[in-house]
């Protein structure tokens, strides 16, 4: 098969760039109350693409809809049954959704300000802009909003970007190289080290992903597309591709407890004379991030280039030049820090599998393992590209440990992902290796940042921490509360140019 060629004017922005030129960005909930409306407004909305232009826009605008969205614009069931089954029945949809993202106890929808069974909004707006332009554009679109048959539900307004997470961690800095080039051939073959150079069709709908296959997607017969408004399918050249430059977009509104979080910290480091100890408070919080708070990585560098990392930012070697080869007993990276959970950085056999007669001891079962070896799947097969933000006041450690008082302010992440497949990419990254407390052959533990410290079936304590020992057995951090909780979230389709403009001519 020749190698596709992708319309970068065909895709929306947010997929290639990430916009963090834009410091400045809000993102609004909208209903349909006019379908008629809103579909002749979707046909013409001004939305960024990922074209490369020689000044970098000033603002972007980008469109989102979720499958109660695609209902309320009144597009015919028989293509909306050609999403996938998690898009189709949404992040809040099923009890065993919740339980598996572990969005129960206190995350559970039915506390969510949004997003909940009968509030999942149909249509998310994502606005960016540079320092000053925001205010008078946001106002500018909500107040044509009730002309475009839409009503805003929501608004979720960001706070200005400037490199840290609110825990006050460097954010943003180990993200999946898209292999936009084509540099590799993606088959169905063994990769034997990790490479950071991820398959397009991980992200976009409509080309080959790691397994070398296409994703499942709405595809549309010819006659249903009468002005051939939509590209082919590359697999299957009879249908129209309704998904192609298309992605999921994942949105996740994840309040942090960062007084919380940092007063847990400083109540487990202080010293015998019961003192504080700030450089061991800011260890724990290294060993349970696997980072330092500028960013730097626990475990040291490879000695060699890892595919995907410093290609456009040679300072990205710096930060992410590593995997864990070097780490195997979790001693400089604790085996459930959040880098660690988030992004394994593992090939698909068990290390030292080099060489034929290598693979085939190992593949048979001989020589001598870990028992850690094979509890990780594959990493190339659950990468998700983050496009999030964060919001509320910043709380800096130190006043988040000497404020007196409760700190009443809300402040966190909307955590915003794109992939191909849901299930396999978002999903399994949440439940096996954020949320599982058998990860990397742990136990009683979850993510320590992001993890729901309810008890569950066959594992009623999760709120434990461990850090394995050069010597000795290893310290365990116990009683660990709950520091971040779900306040809202859904599953969006983010569609190409040419399918947002084919959805606008549907209707009844």
């Amino acid at each position: 098969m020749d190698t596709p060629i992708i319309d970068y004017s065909d895709v929306q922005g947010l997929v290639r760039f990430g916009y963090a030129h834009l410091q400045e960005a809000c993102f609004l909930l909208l209903r349909v109350e006019n379908a008629t409306a809103a579909r002749m407004w979707l046909a013409t909305a001004s939305v960024t693409t990922a074209e490369r232009l020689a000044e970098r826009p000033d603002t972007a605008l980008q469109i989102a809809l979720t499958c109660e969205g695609l209902r309320a614009l009144d597009i015919p069931e028989e293509i909306i049954q050609g999403f996938s089954p998690e898009f189709i029945t949404g992040m809040s949809g099923e009890e065993s959704r919740s339980r598996r993202l572990e969005d129960i106890g206190a995350s559970a929808p039915a506390h969510w300000q949004w997003g909940s069974p009968g509030y999942v909004p149909h249509v998310l707006l994502m606005l960016y802009a540079r320092k000053g332009l925001l205010d008078h554009w946001r106002t500018t679109v909500i107040e044509m909003l009730p002309a475009a048959g839409l009503h805003l539900q929501r608004r979720l307004d960001t706070a200005e970007l400037n490199g840290y997470e609110p825990f006050g961690f460097r954010d943003g800095i180990s993200q999946p190289q898209i292999d936009w080039q084509w540099e590799r051939k993606v088959e169905s073959i063994d990769q034997l080290v990790y490479s950071n150079l991820v398959a397009v069709g991980e992200f976009l709908l409509g080309y080959p992903d790691e397994y070398g296959k296409y994703t499942d997607r709405p595809l549309i017969a010819p006659r249903d597309d009468p002005h051939q408004q939509l590209l082919p399918a590359e697999d299957q050249p009879d249908r129209q591709d309704l998904g192609r430059n298309g992605s999921y977009l994942v949105l996740r509104h994840l309040q942090q407890d960062v007084q919380g979080f940092w007063r847990f910290l400083d109540e487990q480091t202080h010293d015998k004379q019961g003192h504080a100890d700030p450089t061991a408070r800011h260890k724990l919080a290294a060993a349970m991030v696997g980072r330092t708070l500028e960013g730097v990585p626990l475990v040291p560098l490879a000695d060699r280039p890892i595919a995907g990392i410093g290609q456009e930012d040679p300072d990205d070697r710096t930060l992410n030049q590593f995997t864990y080869v070097e780490d195997p007993a979790g001693i400089h990276c604790p085996f459930g820090a959040h880098i660690r959970r988030a992004n394994p950085r593992n090939a698909d056999l068990p290390e030292g599998t080099q060489g034929l007669l290598s693979y085939l001891v190992r593949i048979l079962g001989f020589g001598q393992h870990s028992i850690r070896d094979d509890a990780i799947a594959s990493t190339r097969f659950h990468r998700l590209l983050r496009r999030g933000r964060k919001y509320g006041p910043t709380l800096l450690p130190e006043e988040a440990i000497q404020r007196g008082q409760p700190d009443a302010a809300e402040r966190g992440l909307y955590f915003i992902c794109l992939n191909a497949n849901i299930g396999r990419q978002f999903e399994f990254v949440q439940n096996a290796w954020i949320m599982g407390t058998k990860f990397n052959g742990l136990t009683e533990e979850s993510d320590p940042l992001l993890g729901n410290r309810e008890p569950l079936a066959g594992c009623p304590v999760t709120n434990t921490f461990s850090l394995p020992q050069q010597h000795g057995v290893r310290q365990r951090i116990t009683g660990m509360p709950q520091f971040v909780t779900v306040r809202g979230g859904a599953y969006f389709f983010l569609p190409s140019m040419r399918a947002l403009r084919y959805l606008a001519t549907l209707g009844h």
